[in-house]
C-alpha cells in the first residue's frame, strides 16, 4: 500500500507539478521578443475580429478569467497587486492561468495515453523521459503565447485517447465521445481536423477509401468538424472569414519562418526515425490525411510560430509508443 501510495505522488510530481514549474518559467522567466503581450492592458482588439472571432471558447474563458483576476486581487490581494502588476498585466497573467490549467490537464491525458497499452521502446521508466520530453515540446513552443494553443492541444491530445480507445475495444461510446470532442474543439481552432487525419492514420486504407471498413466512421467525424466550422461563419460574420493574408512567399524567404518550418520537419523525422515499420506506416499515412493542414499553414500561416506543428510533432512521438497493426501497407 505504502509503495502505491509513494507511486502516486510520484506519478502527481511528474505530470502535475514539474510541468507546472516548467511552464511557469517560460512565462515568468523569459521574455517573448514576438509579441507584447506582457505589457498590453486588455486583450487587442485583433483576437475579436478576422479568424480570431471563430475561437469563441478561449475569447470567453479570456474575458471571464480576467475579470476574475481583477475581483481577487482588488478584494483579496491588494497589498499585493504592485508585485503582481510588476511581473505582468492581468490580462497577461489571465493568458498564463487559462494556458497552464489546461496545460496540466494535457499532461495529465498524454500520460493517460502512455499508459494506454504501451509497447515498444516506451516501457517502464523510459516512459517517463519520453513524456517529459513532449512536455518541452510543449513548453519550448510558448514564446508565442496565445489564449487558444494550450486549450487545443488538450482537446487534441484527448481526441486522441478516444481515438486510441476506440482501436482496442471498438465501443461505440469512444466514438461518440470523439466526435463530441472534435465538434467542441472546433471552437477552440481548426487544430480539431487533425483528430480527423490521425484516426484516418489508424484506421483508413489510402489505397481504396471506398473498401474501408470504418470510412463510415470517418465520415462522421468530418461532419462533426464541418457544422460548427460553417455555423460559426454563418453565425459570426467578418471580412475576412477564412484567413488574414497570404504568406507562402514570406514562409520561404524569411529565415525565421524556415527556421520555424525546420524544427517542425526535424522534430516529426526525430519520432519517425524512432518508429518499426508499422509505426512508419501510419505516420505516413497521418502526414498524407493532415495535408489540407498543413497546406493551410503555409499559405495563411507563419512557420515562426511553430505551435502549429505542435499537434503533428505530439502524434509522431504517441505513434511511436505504440504496436498498432496497419490497416493498409
Amino acid at each position: 500500500m505504502l509503495k502505491t501510495i509513494d507511486e502516486k505522488f510520484s506519478g502527481f510530481l511528474f505530470v502535475v507539478i514539474l510541468p507546472f514549474l516548467l511552464f511557469f518559467m517560460s512565462y515568468y522567466g523569459f521574455e517573448s521578443a514576438y509579441v507584447g503581450l506582457k505589457t498590453m492592458q486588455k486583450a487587442p482588439d485583433f483576437m475579436f475580429s478576422s479568424v480570431y472571432a471563430y475561437r469563441v471558447i478561449p475569447n470567453f474563458l479570456m474575458l471571464e478569467v480576467v475579470d476574475c483576476l481583477n475581483f481577487l486581487i482588488k478584494n483579496y490581494f491588494a497589498s499585493q497587486e504592485s508585485f503582481i502588476l510588476k511581473n505582468g498585466t492581468v490580462f497577461y497573467h489571465s493568458i498564463f492561468v487559462i494556458n497552464a490549467f489546461f496545460f496540466i490537464f494535457s499532461s495529465i491525458v498524454l500520460n493517460k495515453i502512455l499508459n494506454e497499452n504501451s509497447t515498444g521502446i516506451i516501457y517502464g521508466r523510459f516512459k517517463r523521459i519520453f513524456h517529459l520530453l513532449a512536455v518541452f515540446f510543449i513548453v519550448i513552443v510558448q514564446y508565442v503565447p496565445t489564449n487558444c494553443d494550450l486549450i487545443a492541444v488538450f482537446f487534441y491530445l484527448l481526441g486522441v485517447l478516444l481515438t486510441i480507445k476506440y482501436y482496442h475495444n471498438r465501443k461505440i461510446s469512444n466514438l461518440l465521445l470523439l466526435c463530441f470532442t472534435v465538434f467542441i474543439s472546433t471552437f477552440v481552432r481548426e487544430t480539431a481536423c487533425l483528430n480527423i487525419a490521425f484516426f484516418g492514420a489508424l484506421f483508413l486504407d489510402i489505397r481504396d477509401l471506398k473498401k474501408t471498413e470504418f470510412l463510415k466512421e470517418t465520415v462522421l467525424l468530418i461532419i462533426s468538424f464541418l457544422l460548427p466550422y460553417f455555423a460559426l461563419k454563418l453565425m459570426i460574420p467578418q471580412e475576412t472569414s477564412f484567413f488574414e493574408g497570404v504568406y507562402v512567399i514570406k514562409n520561404f524567404t524569411s529565415p525565421f519562418n524556415l527556421a520555424g518550418l525546420m524544427f517542425g520537419v526535424l522534430g516529426y523525422y526525430f519520432f519517425f526515425q524512432l518508429g518499426n515499420s508499422e509505426q512508419k506506416i501510419i505516420m505516413k499515412k497521418y502526414l498524407f490525411f493532415s495535408l489540407p493542414y498543413l497546406l493551410m499553414i503555409t499559405f495563411v500561416g507563419l512557420f515562426w510560430e511553430s505551435r502549429l506543428f505542435l499537434p503533428m510533432i505530439l502524434t509522431s512521438f504517441i505513434i511511436v509508443s505504440y504496436r498498432v497493426n496497419t490497416y493498409t501497407v
